[in-house]
């Protein structure tokens, strides 16, 4: 996600805020950028977890499993 699509997030944020409110549309392109801003922290977020490794006592790495393995 580039920063121009943030920023209009902010805009429309603001907007929402105001006496004038968004309109259905705006509501619409508010909701799908949200979900394209969240699913990218998201897909950053598994990327780094995937590269985790844990070393223990004895100094041994081993990879970061997934809940439920």
């Amino acid at each position: 996600m580039d920063q121009k699509q943030i920023d209009r997030i902010n805009e429309l944020a603001r907007k929402a805020k105001s006496p004038e409110g968004l309109t259905e549309w705006e509501e619409a392109e508010r909701a799908a950028l949200r979900r394209e801003y969240v699913d990218s922290v998201l897909g950053s977020l598994r990327g780094q977890l995937d590269n985790t490794y844990i070393v223990d006592e004895k100094g041994q790495k081993r990879k970061l499993k997934k809940k439920g393995e």
